[in-house]
């Protein structure tokens, strides 16, 4: 087995649009979780300044805006982002191999080799019939595969995909992407998110990182439910 890319694999969604709620929460989890992440209802609400304030707490920022659009807005919009202190970002793979290969090189021309652009394939919210109402075909996890091609082939660094679809993902292309899940729930939650998992079961699957929301920030008492994941992952819960 390969060493782990991610010395903690666990990250928290902080998907609230208060700064003060985000930071408190930053600081409640630090030293328990290997990152935050914080995507488009935060980052509508508290802007560039928040995202400065929450890496303040001293955990990695994995900012998922998952940029979609023609290749020089994207490559504008990376260009902007990597003056931020954030070691991740997401764009949809469905946007092309242009538009892929142009934020690539806009991160190149910020100089930030260290920002890991990671490409999301199908959401974890769709499954076969949402993929079928719209118009597309084959099932979901071939999509994946070949989203995940195009996306690799253009100079991303991993891939963003549901629990279910990390084995096909690792037998076409090996141990080298950063597999990213989210979708990631200790036990059945019965909400917006389709294709889960366990923690445990997607790390044995080959997810290098798992991205945890609700079952975290939702609990009476999130440190202790972050704690219970990481020890339960770790294999001494």
């Amino acid at each position: 087995m390969s060493a782990p890319k991610l010395a903690n694999p666990l990250f928290c969604a902080l998907d609230t649009p208060a700064l003060e709620h985000a930071r408190s929460l930053a600081d409640e989890l630090a030293g328990v979780v290997g990152g935050i992440k914080l995507g488009l209802e935060f980052f509508t609400a508290c802007g560039p300044e928040g995202v400065a304030q929450l890496a303040d707490s001293g955990l990695p920022v994995f900012l998922d805006l998952k940029l979609h659009d023609i290749p020089n807005t994207v490559a504008g919009a990376v260009q902007s982002l990597a003056r931020l202190p954030v070691a991740f970002t997401t764009l949809h793979a469905a946007g092309g191999r242009a538009m892929m290969e142009a934020a690539v090189a806009a991160r190149a021309r910020a100089g930030r080799s260290d920002l890991r652009l990671l490409a999301v394939t199908v959401l974890t919210s769709l499954d076969e019939r949402d993929l079928r109402v719209l118009g597309m075909s084959g099932g979901v996890a071939e999509r994946v595969v070949a989203l995940a091609r195009l996306a690799l082939e253009a100079g991303m660094d991993g891939l963003v995909c549901s629990p279910r679809e990390l084995r096909p993902l690792r037998a076409h292309f090996g141990d080298g992407p950063l597999l990213v899940a989210p979708g990631i729930r200790p036990q059945a939650a019965g909400d917006d998110q389709k294709r889960v998992a366990s923690p445990q079961a997607a790390l044995n699957a080959g997810a290098d990182m798992l991205v945890v929301g609700r079952p975290i920030t939702a609990s009476t008492n999130p440190r202790a439910a972050a704690e219970a994941i990481l020890a339960a992952i770790r294999g001494s819960g």
